[in-house]
C-alpha cells in the first residue's frame, strides 16, 4: 500500500482544487450567493484568506494574534462577517492573489513547524502544526462546498475527508458542550467508508453507540454543510443519535446548519 500524503500536501491540494473552481469564473459570478446568509462567492475566499491570516499570526506572532483575539471578543457576532465583508469589496482580482500569497506563506510556515511539539494559540484550544493544517483543510473543504453550491457545481470527493472525519469525531465533547448538554461518558464507534472505498474508523468495535455511513456525508455534516435527513449516516444507541443531530467539526457557538431539501426539518 503506498503512503498517504501528509496533511500538509493534502491541505496545499485541497486549495488548489478550490482555486481551480474560481480562477477561471467571471468576474459577475463572484457575487453569486452562497447558502450562507448574506454571503457571497467573494465573501467565502475572503473569509479563507482572513482566517489564513490569523493562522499565520498565531504561528509567527502569538502575541499580534492575541490583539485579534481582544478585538474578537468585542464583538464576537459580527468580527468573522466584517473580515468576509472587507476581503470581499477589493474585488476577485486583488481578492485571489492574497488568498494565494497568504495560503502560501502559512503552508510553508506549518511545514517548518511540523517537526517541533510547539503548539500555537487559537480561538479554540492550542494546536500543533498538524492539528493547525487539519483545521485549514476543513475549513477549506467545507466553504469550498458553499462556493461549489453558488456555482451549481459537483466536487468529485477524495479521501482527504478522512482529516474532516477525525476532527468531526474529536470535536464530539465541544458540540455537546456547546449545546449545554453533559458529554456522554460512553465511547463511540464510527465507521465509515472513504470515497476510494476503504474504511475509516474510529473507536472501540463494541462500543454500543456507533454511526456509519458515508465520509462525504459525515463530513458535510459535522461542517453543516447538509441536514441529517438528507445524508447516509446512519446512529445506533440514544447518544449516537443526539449527536447527529448537533455535530459540528467548527469551533464558536452552533451554527444553524443548512435546512432539509424537502424543506421541512
Amino acid at each position: 500500500m503506498s503512503e498517504q500524503p501528509s496533511v500538509f500536501d493534502d491541505l496545499r491540494d485541497e486549495s488548489e482544487e478550490l482555486d481551480r473552481l474560481v480562477a477561471g469564473i467571471e468576474e459577475g459570478r463572484w457575487a453569486l450567493p452562497t447558502p450562507a446568509p448574506r454571503w457571497t462567492v467573494a465573501h467565502q475566499i475572503a473569509h479563507l484568506a482572513w482566517t489564513d491570516h490569523s493562522a499565520l499570526l498565531a504561528v509567527e506572532d502569538p502575541d499580534a494574534f492575541a490583539g485579534l483575539v481582544a478585538k474578537a471578543l468585542t464583538a464576537p457576532d459580527t468580527f468573522v462577517d466584517e473580515g468576509a465583508e472587507a476581503g470581499a469589496a477589493r474585488g476577485p482580482a486583488a481578492l485571489l492573489a492574497e488568498w494565494r500569497d497568504g495560503r502560501a506563506r502559512l503552508q510553508k510556515a506549518l511545514r517548518e513547524a511540523a517537526g517541533s511539539r510547539t503548539k500555537f494559540p487559537w480561538y479554540g484550544p492550542p494546536m500543533s502544526a498538524a492539528s493547525m493544517a487539519t483545521g485549514r483543510l476543513m475549513e477549506t473543504w467545507a466553504h469550498g462546498q458553499d462556493v461549489a453550491d453558488a456555482l451549481g457545481v459537483t466536487r468529485v470527493p477524495t479521501d482527504r475527508l478522512r482529516h474532516i472525519a477525525r476532527i468531526g469525531v474529536r470535536a464530539l465533547p465541544f458540540a455537546f458542550g456547546a449545546h449545554g448538554l453533559p458529554v456522554p461518558q460512553e465511547e463511540f464507534r464510527v465507521e465509515l467508508t472513504l470515497p476510494s472505498g476503504a474504511p475509516w474508523t474510529y473507536g472501540p468495535e463494541d462500543a454500543a453507540q456507533r454511526v456509519t455511513g458515508s465520509a462525504l456525508d459525515f463530513c458535510l455534516l459535522v461542517t453543516q454543510r447538509a441536514h441529517r435527513s438528507d445524508l447516509d449516516v446512519r446512529a445506533e444507541g440514544p447518544d449516537a443519535d443526539r449527536w447527529l443531530d448537533i455535530a459540528q467539526a467548527f469551533a464558536g457557538p452552533p451554527g444553524q446548519g443548512r435546512a432539509p431539501r424537502g424543506g421541512q426539518a
